[in-house]
């Protein structure tokens, strides 16, 4: 574990995503972050968490009345291991996942190839800047909705204590292609970190 995450004897929010937690950047998605999305996109067909982790984002997936299939690169007990996104032939109607952040470029271009319907990832708000992701990603296939979170996420190592609230903004950047091209921006209800924590 980064020895950055102790702090006075206990766990700090993540400011950065970069602990070697049982395989890089590993950070389970709390699970009130995942409700935001299935409450207020609608998902027909199968879904595919492609880096499912210890299944805290598939078990509300689930929730959907949706097929879920779960893998993940590395085996941390739960879905399929070994599977590699970034190479992997498999399809599936709807992608949805929190990435690795040093590959979400990646997870970007294999989504949008491999998800019939969308693909949903959960990314920094910050994603949006950049001259080489406007080039080559919102240029040509700009997400058809991103979902503000209105609420900090707050990222901590399986099994910490979660307590404190994170500094960095996120949202679900959603690629829907029923969709038109122009991307629409709309923020996340308040309430879900306390509903669903």
């Amino acid at each position: 574990m980064d020895a950055t995450y102790q702090l006075n004897g206990g766990f700090k929010p993540t400011l950065k995503r970069f602990a070697d937690l049982d395989g890089p950047d590993y950070f389970p998605t709390p699970k009130w972050a995942t409700h935001a999305l299935i409450d207020n996109e609608k998902f027909e067909g199968d879904i595919w968490e492609c880096a499912c982790g210890n299944g805290a984002m598939s078990e509300v997936l689930e929730r959907t009345g949706q097929t879920v299939t779960s893998s993940d690169l590395y085996d941390r007990g739960f879905g399929e291991p070994g599977v590699d996104f970034l190479s992997s032939s498999r399809r599936s109607a709807n992608i949805i996942t929190n990435p690795p952040y040093n590959s979400a470029e990646g997870f970007v271009a294999k989504g949008l190839k491999s998800a019939d319907r969308k693909f949903a990832l959960l990314l920094r708000l910050a994603f949006l800047e950049g001259g080489n992701r406007q080039r080559t990603i919102f240029a040509t296939n700009p997400p058809s909705r991103i979902w503000v979170f209105s609420e900090r996420i707050t990222f901590y190592p399986a099994g910490a204590v979660a307590k404190g609230s994170g500094t960095t903004a996120y949202a679900w950047f959603v690629w829907d292609k029923a969709a038109p091209s122009a991307s629409e921006l709309k923020w996340l209800p308040l309430g879900y970190k306390a509903r669903h924590a």
